[in-house]
């Protein structure tokens, strides 16, 4: 093995030497270390937060560079690691829902395993969460992996996450025992209060908890830092430090907005290396870089040429390409279900809600689940002093976004109705159409269809190889959704491709048209040979008149043996509300039991089994249950 290693370095060497240029012919391949970690926005002293203590973060960006428009691409954990470790966006690869369990095509490789293919030692402790298999992928992956264990002399790519700054801690009803073995504590009086959060002594402490937390991971980071030092490493190490999205609160993670969207990272470029990075020129860069890009401007910073594969662009050296625009994504998080997408050019922030009608804080366990931040909200709420601003997150979402981040940074004011902003969000909306059609987003189509459709082989495939898969067709019919669609509906409802169906159904109950003008066409989607047309024609159909055919179509699918046209089922479920009620007793008895298990002390495991299991019990809570949820 060692043997192997010696060759691939040296192979790795000769590949730095010849792409690095003439005068660098002396200089190994750099060492690279992702620092990353949990749910936070930039809260750090570097990026101008007085409040903030992250000493060993802002000697890191004194030394090196600060990036003030980064973003992960996804406002949730598994959908932007997965479009961080591969280059490619999630909604590529059909990764972009939390969580999941995706196949990929077999040739495809993910950035530790082309860097080890070159003669790096490759590490990751210990988070994956890609929503695909991480096994074989790396050196090692696991809570004891370090770049120590590389053979002497040979570089390495290592990752290291911490979860102190989880939406978990940051909401945890015991505070202090998380932080007894650290002194600094931040004035819960002095805590910076967004005005989309009531202003209370409670929400105080849960920000400074958090910004508490966020100080414990600079410490991590200030040890990581001098470890590196002891092993004489760190002037041979590029270090990036990076959180994964935004806030671990409510219009933060999951939220399809900046404050959801935007990540902190620093960058260090030991000196030797300063002519890989040769585009930066000032401490802080305001270049638009996202989680996508982070694969290939490693690879190029290896000396690596780019794989085939990767959708993002190096944003370092003299090869950088800059992003006119950075794409979002939001699709289902837990077991609400959603489609929206976003474009950010620097400065507006455009959102189109392609599910407008669900609101972003539905009736949902995840929600209703003893979060601190969540309780305060519903108590602000029950006393009539919630802001504005963050009540219509518990209501219909607009159909279009426009936030001028410049001069609204906490995107309070809404400019999509606008006659001045009308031709900015028709060029929006444009580019939006060209970016899902020319990377396939596998969001056109709801995730059962996908899944189904991709049964032995990939969804990346699938998209790109399946004739019956219209892209073009599809996006226009995604555009009805909002619309006034009364004719169009009726059509898009008996069109022959299961996909503009799908749409149609979505496009109805956006509208809110009365569901008896379609009468004729839901009882034949009952029948459709797509699972969730059957499955959302069903929930219209309940909702209605509470059709018994349609509460049989429900069960039927429900039963199924497909995890994911079960989750589906049970989603719709849970948005029937009270009228879920005759089909209680045979979830209790029939269907529940199948998906149970420790996980929270309920649940099979933390895949599909987990959200099926959240939206079976919280349907069975709204026909008046009492469910206890650790």
């Amino acid at each position: 093995m060692f043997y192997l290693k010696s060759i691939w370095f040296f192979a790795s060497f000769l590949i730095f030497i010849s792409c690095s240029g003439k005068n660098q012919t002396t200089i190994s391949p750099p060492n690279i270390l992702w620092i990353s970690t949990e749910d936070i926005d930039p809260a750090w002293g570097c990026y101008g937060d007085k409040y903030a203590h992250t000493p060993n973060i802002d000697q890191l960006a004194a030394e090196g560079f600060i990036f003030t428009n980064a973003s992960a691409n996804s406002p949730i954990c598994a959908p932007a690691r997965s479009t961080l470790i591969t280059g490619m966006y999630a909604t590529s690869l059909g990764t972009q829902h939390l969580r999941s369990e995706v196949p990929l095509p077999k040739d495809l490789k993910i950035l530790p395993e082309i860097l080890r293919d070159h003669g790096y030692y490759t590490s990751n402790n210990s988070k994956t969460d890609y929503n695909f298999s991480h096994e074989g992928r790396w050196d090692d992956s696991s809570n004891k992996a370090h770049w120590s264990n590389r053979a002497e002399g040979q570089p390495f790519f290592s990752v290291i996450n911490f979860m102190i700054t989880h939406e978990g801690p940051t909401n945890n009803t015991d505070p202090e025992s998380l932080k007894k073995d650290f002194e600094f504590r931040h004035d819960p009086d002095k805590a910076p209060i967004p005005p989309y959060f009531p202003n209370t002594p409670k929400m105080r402490e849960i920000m400074a908890h958090t910004y508490d937390l966020i100080s414990i991971f600079d410490k991590g980071v200030g040890d990581i830092i001098q470890q590196l030092k002891e092993d004489g490493l760190f002037d041979n190490t590029i270090i990036f430090v990076f959180s994964d999205h935004g806030f671990g609160l409510p219009r933060h993670k999951r939220w399809l907005n900046n404050s959801g969207l935007q990540i902190p990272l620093v960058l260090h470029v030991p000196q030797k290396y300063k002519h890989l990075v040769s585009n930066l020129n000032s401490q802080k860069v305001e270049d638009l870089v996202g989680f996508v890009d982070f694969a290939p401007t490693v690879l190029e910073l290896a000396g690596i040429g780019p794989s085939p594969y990767m959708e993002g662009k190096n944003f370092l050296g003299a090869k950088a390409i800059k992003n006119e625009y950075i794409f979002g994504f939001r699709s289902r998080a837990d077991d609400c279900y959603d489609m929206s997408r976003s474009v950010f050019d620097g400065r507006f922030l455009y959102i189109r809600n392609y599910m407008p009608h669900l609101p972003y804080i539905q009736n949902a366990v995840i929600f209703n689940q003893a979060k601190q931040s969540m309780e305060e909200l519903f108590l602000a709420r029950e006393n009539n002093t919630l802001p504005q601003t963050m009540e219509q997150y518990f209501h219909k979402k607009p159909i279009t976004e426009l936030y001028d981040l410049q001069n609204d940074p906490y995107e309070l004011n809404n400019l999509a109705e606008k006659p001045e902003f009308q031709n900015r969000i028709e060029n929006m909306q444009m580019e939006l159409n060209n970016w899902m059609v020319k990377h396939r987003d596998s969001g056109m189509l709801n995730e059962s269809e996908y899944m189904i459709r991709a049964k032995g082989s990939s969804v990346y495939e699938c998209l790109r190889n399946n004739k019956s898969f219209d892209p073009e067709k599809t996006i226009q019919a995604m555009n009805q959704v909002g619309t006034n669609v009364d004719e169009t509906l009726i059509k898009m409802l008996q069109d022959n491709d299961p996909n503009i169906r799908y749409w149609g159904l979505v496009a109805l109950e956006a509208s809110g048209l009365d569901a008896a003008a379609v009468t004729e066409s839901l009882y034949l989607l009952l029948e459709d040979p797509s699972p969730i047309n059957c499955i959302m024609s069903a929930k219209i159909l309940i909702l209605a008149n509470k059709d018994p055919k349609a509460y049989q179509t429900l069960v039927k699918y429900l039963q199924n043996e497909d995890e994911v046209t079960v989750l589906h089922a049970a989603i719709a479920l849970r948005l029937l509300e009270e009228k879920a009620q005759p089909l209680v007793p045979t979830v209790k008895a029939d269907i529940f039991p199948k998906y149970s298990g420790n996980v929270w002390g309920r649940y099979k495991n933390w895949s599909y089994p987990m959200f099926i299991g959240m939206a079976l019990d919280q349907a069975r809570i709204n026909c008046g249950e009492e469910i206890d949820i650790n």
